[in-house]
């Protein structure tokens, strides 16, 4: 019994230390990570171990830089797989990784590990904007002495200079320079980090133009008869109320011929009746008073205009005892006419003509001749008066070369409207209309010689103005006076004999025209008429009281110093700037009389005036009007033009034009 008590002993002793024993040694294979022995679980197999990713660091070589640079992103790292994003980049742990961001950006190192939950770091690069130049500009790039150009740089991406000068520069913004000779300018613009950007323009400056003036020279005689302009039957000329300021307003421009009774009026017009067909002439503007209450007072030379377009009673064709009759009464006024042309434009459709062939050169040619023909009848009437007839070069149909060839005349007239409604130019009227008119007068002069004629025949500019029709705010601007002006230095210099502007009063044309910023000038209408008629005509508003002179009348009142009665053209050449240095001259009471133009708009021309054999003159001054007096005119300020007594001076003188002006200079 105690034996076998003993026996059950041993055996459960033997079991538990067994079962101690494998428990120990799985414990220890467990710990080393390898298979535990029979009866560890029951099984063979390994137990697996997951990794856990972790970042050690993230960082950039630089995390500012500029736009268009790169930079370098690292990370440390285990445990996973790496990418940078933005842009799935793939990383290795320790390998630099190289980016280019155009804007500021974050950039995220994410490490996947195999099995758990990923870790990132981020860091930020700052792009700051590269310095950019898109433009560097220099307007104007070639500048006379003492004038100005404006450089204007368009950039983006940093602070800009302009050098030399340190001149701080804006984007889009003009800087004016006035270097005194040719410099090369340099805009630097400097980014926050990173590299400068630069451009560069040359400011060319010009040497001044010259102007000699050749005191031996001896071209056509001066006539003050150039100074002149149109009236009509339709406006009060001659009233009590008008007269005196008219008379007043002429004195003071200069203004020594008239033109009457108007344009295309004029083949309408009865003078003994004072009335128009189809219209209503003023009752104050009979011929009678015209003459009487303004003629003679103001002491105009007088030329009229012949009805070749209607009958007495509007019916029939022109007759010329009707113009023979009118030659008669101005004689026997004590005025008698000193030009009288047959018809107004009667080349043209637009013009009245109840002949049987209208508007047809060879009726017209008979017309006018004969012995009861239009030139016989009105010479045997006053035979001091010269009768002419219309001209107009490459007319379609022919019309000069037959008149030319078969009509008696003492003078030719002739017409010049050099642009088109609405399609005005200021580059053209101010550089270039004047000089187109000289080779329309030569082509004349041609036309004369061609049909047998002497080419010294006088020349009539009859009307003369910018567009044919329908003017705009052009007709008031300082470019029509600068177009006026050098009509007249033309005019002068080709030897015409008279002139006469169309219109001195009556003719304004209100808002039809072209007021447009295509053209430079202030006013909001547009006028054929050079003085202003006050408050009598609404539709030109801010011309200023009655009388009134626009830059085209300036430029008579400045003329009348040069064109003096039997002074002589003297030569006047310019070197240099050509197209916007225009010279004139004539001799002056012992002395001479210089005209110079400054054509460009917006610099001065510096201008070393040189006469042949002088080395001094006792007395200059210098009369003008330019741009900056006309400007005052946006303030309805219509400022005289401005006179300068510069005294003794040594030659050649020196002179600066201000731009668009008009300068008379007297040398004594």
């Amino acid at each position: 019994m105690v034996a076998q008590f003993n026996s059950k002993i041993s055996f459960a002793l033997e079991i538990f230390m067994r079962q101690f024993l494998v428990f120990a040694s799985c414990a220890a294979a467990l710990s080393l990570a390898v298979a535990g022995l029979s009866g560890c679980g029951g099984s063979s197999a390994s137990a697996p171990v997951t990794p856990v990713a972790t970042i050690t660091s993230f960082t950039t070589s630089a995390a500012t830089i500029t736009d268009g640079s790169s930079t370098t992103l690292t990370g440390v790292f285990a445990g996973g797989t790496g990418v940078i994003t933005p842009g799935s980049l793939p990383a290795t742990t320790g390998t630099a990784v190289t980016v280019s961001p155009t804007t500021t950006t974050t950039y995220t190192l994410t490490v996947t590990p195999a099995g758990g939950t990923a870790v990132t770091q981020t860091v930020t690069i700052t792009v700051n904007p590269a310095a950019s130049i898109s433009s560097f500009t220099a307007i104007p790039s070639t500048i006379s002495p003492g004038g100005n150009s404006m450089l204007t740089g368009t950039f983006t991406g940093g602070t800009g200079v302009i050098t030399p000068g340190n001149l701080p520069a804006i984007s889009g913004t003009a800087v004016t320079v006035n270097p005194t000779a040719t410099t090369k300018y340099t805009l630097t613009v400097t980014p926050t980090s990173g590299t400068a950007a630069t451009a560069s323009v040359t400011v060319t400056v010009s040497a001044p133009s010259t102007v000699t003036v050749d005191l031996t020279s001896s071209g056509p005689k001066v006539t003050d008869q150039i100074l002149g302009m149109n009236l009509a039957a339709w406006f009060d000329d001659a009233s009590s109320t008008n007269e005196p300021m008219i008379q007043s307003a002429f004195d003071a421009a200069g203004v020594k011929a008239i033109r009457w009774p108007g344009g295309s009026w004029s083949d309408a017009y009865n003078w003994e009746t004072n009335t128009e067909c189809g219209g209503g002439a003023n009752s104050n503007d009979d011929f009678t008073d015209f003459v009487n209450n303004l003629i003679i007072p103001a002491g105009l030379d007088l030329a009229l205009t012949a009805d070749y377009g209607t009958g007495k009673n509007c019916t029939g064709p022109g007759d010329p005892t009707e113009a023979a009759s009118w030659a008669a009464e101005a004689v026997t006024l004590g005025v008698p006419a000193s030009h009288m042309t047959v018809g107004n434009e009667e080349y043209g459709s637009w013009e009245t003509d109840n002949h049987t062939l209208k508007n047809d050169a060879t009726t017209y040619a008979a017309a006018v001749s004969g012995a009861s023909g239009y030139y016989a009848l009105i010479k045997a009437a006053s035979p001091g008066t010269l009768v002419g007839v219309d001209v107009n070069p490459g007319n379609s149909p022919a019309w000069d070369p037959i008149v030319l060839a078969n009509a008696p005349y003492d003078f030719v007239e002739f017409h010049y409207y050099p642009e088109t409604p609405g399609l005005e130019s200021d580059t053209f009227l101010v550089q270039q209309a004047a000089q187109q008119l000289t080779t329309d007068i030569g082509t004349i002069r041609s036309e004369l010689t061609t049909a047998g004629k002497p080419a010294d025949t006088p020349i009539y500019v009859g009307e003369i103005g910018g567009p044919y029709s329908n003017p705009g705010k052009q007709s008031w601007s300082i470019t029509q006076g600068l177009y006026a002006g050098q009509v007249l230095g033309e005019m002068m210099n080709d030897g015409v004999s008279r002139l006469t502007w169309w219109i001195g009063f009556g003719n304004c044309n209100g808002t039809a025209g072209n007021d447009t910023s295509s053209v430079y000038g202030w006013q909001d209408f547009g006028a054929y008429n050079v003085f202003s008629d006050g408050a009598q005509d609404p539709d030109c508003p801010g011309a200023g009281p009655f009388g009134t002179m626009s830059p085209t009348a300036r430029a008579f009142q400045l003329f009348s110093q040069v064109a003096v009665n039997g002074e002589s053209v003297l030569t006047a050449t310019v070197a240099g700037d050509t197209t916007d240095v225009r010279a004139y001259a004539a001799t002056n009471n012992g002395g001479t009389a210089l005209v110079l133009f400054n054509d460009n708009e917006s610099t001065s021309q510096q201008v070393i005036v040189t006469l042949t054999g002088k080395n001094s003159s006792s007395s200059v001054s210098m009369t003008i009007y330019d741009k900056a007096l006309y400007d005052q005119s946006l303030n309805d300020v219509w400022a005289d033009p401005t006179t300068v007594n510069i005294g003794a001076q040594a030659l050649p003188l020196t002179l600066t034009l201000t731009p668009w002006s008009m300068n008379v200079v007297i040398l004594k």
